[in-house]
């Protein structure tokens, strides 16, 4: 009987034995590689524990041999996972986050799904300092002077946010490319359609929509959700440029529900950029893959559409198909429908956020409101064509706004995301900090542009003049004078003004390419606006909704804003 027992249980501590080890390979090529494909993925998880269950048949029933097998290298996998990630042998054991950031990214994710990831953030930076870790290899800063090392040029690469919201790795648009060498050609054509001369060719574009958006609104009854107006007028406007284009969301409404298309994609695709290896499968999944098939069923008819009629007028199309370049082959209708939706959803979705959060600001501050419209009455007096960009630069109150709005509400409120490369061995210095090479680590913007080291006084509140102080357009003494609040504990001495905090369009070499733009949008619909209505919220709506309701899904959800608008003529 003993000897039975012996021969019975040699071969499963053998097996056990086995299964540990190769669970301990496995954490290694993970660590080593952060493998992306299924086939790796099987390899590395699936196949071991079934190699082993089929070994231990011999001596258990099939069930507990799958039971056994699968038990013992999964709960391997994770210890070994966990206990390297939380030790003092991990690359990152010397910055501080919370046990669960470091365990996981999965914490993260889970938390990302109520769209208040930057608040989250931004309370670890004011426990933590200006570096914490917020991922077992993944690093949040709020020092601006990593600002260069980090995005300028030379600096570091992008990271795999963008991952988890494809089909493969093979399969990123422009925006998510990680190779320098490759994004910077892909960026070239982006470049040319938003060049000097390109955008002074879309400025009809951008007046006949934004006199199109106060023409709708004017025919609105009682109070209107002004930011469902302010979205149309994005979405539309942007697929005039990408598309030549086929969008009337101002003239008929979302009919074809496309807006919520790209609102419903923004959950899944959030917490996918947590755990971008998780991506390929989530995007497989029936009811993702068939809204996610809509989009992009939706899209390739517009760009099917556009090439067909040809070039019409110069658009960003134009540029990205290489019409202005005949000697250079169109590029394959794949990377045409990337970046054509790419331009709309990028495009529409942070100009919209914007022009909302504006509209806010001014609607909760009437005396800034007051003061920017006289200053839209002294260039575009009654009769004048507000739309008309030829005083935009000299309207340096309107800018201000602008620039305010932008501090306090971000469009994209975590930032964009940089990875030292795994081949990069010595790892990277950033100013003061080490970072180890596969380290992934966002300059995370809410929170250096909150940050009153860097904006100060009334960080927290919105103060246009503070960005005239800094022009050196206006006196402090002046500007406290029209401060949101009393100013007699306010130290006048301590004014600080950072724009190296101020990261609304990123920066460097893969900041946002279409700055110049949106600027353009914005200018030009806040003078039309301003221009026709006299504008109030509605009475019983809480102004704090809108900080509550200010979601950051990596772009943002905003809530409504019942807006009462009024015609000055």
């Amino acid at each position: 009987m003993e000897l039975a027992l012996a021969d019975n249980t040699d071969p499963v501590a053998s097996v056990l034995f086995a299964l540990c080890v190769a669970a301990l390979i496995a954490h290694q090529a993970f660590k080593r590689l952060e493998p992306t494909s299924v086939s790796t993925h099987i390899l590395l998880i699936g196949v071991p524990p079934l190699i082993g269950s089929v070994l231990l048949r011999h001596v258990l029933s099939p069930l507990h041999a799958v039971l056994v097998s699968c038990f013992v290298y999964t709960s391997t996998l994770l210890a070994s996972t966990a206990l390297y990630r939380v030790s003092p042998f991990h690359p990152l054991a010397r910055y501080p986050g919370p046990l669960g950031c470091k365990l996981s990214k999965f914490w993260m994710a889970f938390l990302s799904l109520s769209g208040r990831q930057h608040l989250y953030l931004q309370s670890l930076h004011e426990r933590y300092g200006d570096v914490v870790r917020i991922g077992p290899n993944e690093l949040s800063f709020r020092d601006p002077s990593v600002l260069s090392a980090m995005l300028g040029p030379g600096g570091v690469p992008k990271g795999p946010l963008i991952a988890g919201r494809v089909l493969s790795m093979t399969d990123v648009p422009y925006v998510g490319i990680m190779d320098p060498a490759v994004h910077a050609e892909r960026r070239k054509p982006w470049s040319r359609a938003f060049s000097a001369s390109a955008l002074k060719e879309y400025e009809p574009a951008i007046a006949r929509r934004a006199s199109q958006l106060v023409n709708v609104l004017e025919k609105q009854e009682k109070e209107v959700i002004v930011g469902k107006y302010l979205n149309f007028f994005a979405y539309d406007f942007m697929c005039d440029m990408a598309f030549g284009g086929g969008s009337e969301l101002l003239r008929d409404g979302d009919k074809d529900n496309v807006w919520h298309l790209i609102d419903d994609a923004l959950l899944l695709s959030t917490f996918a950029s947590h755990v971008p290896y998780l991506g390929p499968y989530f995007i497989r999944l029936p009811v993702i893959g068939a809204r996610v098939g809509r989009l992009l069923s939706y899209s390739r008819t517009l760009v099917l559409k556009r090439i067909e009629s040809g070039s019409r007028r110069k658009d960003i199309f134009h540029y990205l198909s290489h019409e202005d370049q005949q000697d250079k082959p169109q590029p394959s209708l794949k990377h045409l429908l990337d970046d054509g939706v790419l331009a709309i959803v990028a495009g529409s979705d942070t100009t919209s956020s914007a022009l909302t959060s504006l509209v806010y600001c001014l609607l909760t501050h009437p005396h800034a409101m007051e003061r920017l419209r006289e200053e839209i009455d002294h260039f575009y007096p009654v009769g004048e064509n507000a739309c008309d960009s030829k005083h935009f630069r000299e309207m340096h109150y309107l800018t201000a706004v602008i620039n305010e709005t932008l501090r306090l509400y971000p469009p994209v409120p975590s930032g964009t995301q940089r990875r030292v490369p795994h081949h990069q061995s010595e790892g990277v210095m950033l100013g003061s900090y080490f970072v180890p090479a596969g380290t992934v680590m966002f300059l995370h913007p809410y929170s250096l542009q909150r940050d009153p080291t860097n904006f100060f006084p009334f960080t927290a509140e919105f103060w246009p003049d503070r960005w005239l102080v800094a022009a050196g357009r206006t006196s402090l003494a002046d500007a406290l004078a029209r401060a949101p609040r009393d100013t007699d504990k306010v130290d006048a001495t301590a004014f600080r003004h950072n724009e190296a905090a101020f990261l609304p369009f990123s920066h460097g070499p893969a900041n946002c390419v279409g700055k110049q733009l949106a600027m353009q949008e914005m200018r030009t619909v806040v003078c039309a606006l301003l221009q026709k209505f006299d504008l109030r919220l509605h009475e019983g709506w809480d102004a704090r909704e809108y900080d509550r309701g200010f979601l950051d899904y990596f772009v943002t959800t905003r809530p409504d804003v019942p807006v009462v608008l009024r015609p000055r003529f």
